[in-house]
């Protein structure tokens, strides 16, 4: 079952965390944005209330919530209503595929990710952000889970395990990137992200079919 509860019951909380942590999304979708191919023909699984795919033209988002799908819907983006581990696309008929905190949310990883391997056209991108679990704010907010509303239906995972999840389901050439080098009360500009992981709390790994 999808963990949507939350996000049923909560969208305004969940929406108003990009406006008060506006420098820490800034920084997320920077990084982001210059992964992307130039290609528009993307998805963005997991699109949520379309924080990123809207900045990031990406016009076609898949999400399990109904509330999240109405403010995505509020930014002109095309929604179908499904899941990670079931996909309801034709096989080899994206450049990219986009996905941002949205694995600590999904129940079966390595199922979702031999999905996306298999809408991609070969040498198609899967561009996936997250939190490191063993960074700063990963190991805060494992701490914490419990008393957010969010987190606490959340599964966080490391840098290698992803990885793993993505050799076992073909990817290849990857590529890291990191930001969020500060606690987020602290980031009051964007910051500029670096290449690897291992100290930024935000990491995004770009890697092909």
């Amino acid at each position: 079952m999808p963990r949507i509860e939350p996000f049923e019951r909560y969208p305004s909380k969940y929406d108003q965390w990009f406006i008060r942590n506006k420098y820490a999304y800034k920084s997320e979708l920077l990084v982001i944005k210059k992964q992307l191919p130039k290609s528009k023909n993307g998805v963005e699984i997991g699109v949520g209330s379309g924080r990123f795919a809207a900045p990031l033209g990406i016009k076609l988002g898949v999400e399990p919530s109904s509330k999240m799908r109405m403010l995505s819907k509020e930014r002109m983006i095309d929604l179908i209503d499904s899941i990670a581990e079931n996909l309801p696309f034709r096989c080899s008929i994206f450049d990219f595929v986009l996905m941002v905190t949205t694995i600590c949310f999904i129940d079966d990883i390595e199922v979702a990710f031999k999905e996306i391997f298999k809408i991609l056209k070969p040498e198609g991108i899967f561009i996936i952000g997250f939190i490191d679990r063993n960074s700063a704010i990963g190991k805060l907010y494992e701490k914490h889970k419990e008393s957010n509303v969010f987190y606490s239906i959340a599964d966080f995972y490391s840098v290698e395990e992803v990885i793993s999840f993505l050799s076992k389901s073909k990817f290849k050439n990857y590529n890291f990137c990191q930001t969020i080098f500060h606690p987020l009360s602290a980031i009051n500009k964007i910051e500029q992200f670096k290449k690897g992981y291992g100290k930024g709390s935000f990491v995004v790994i770009k890697a092909q079919k």
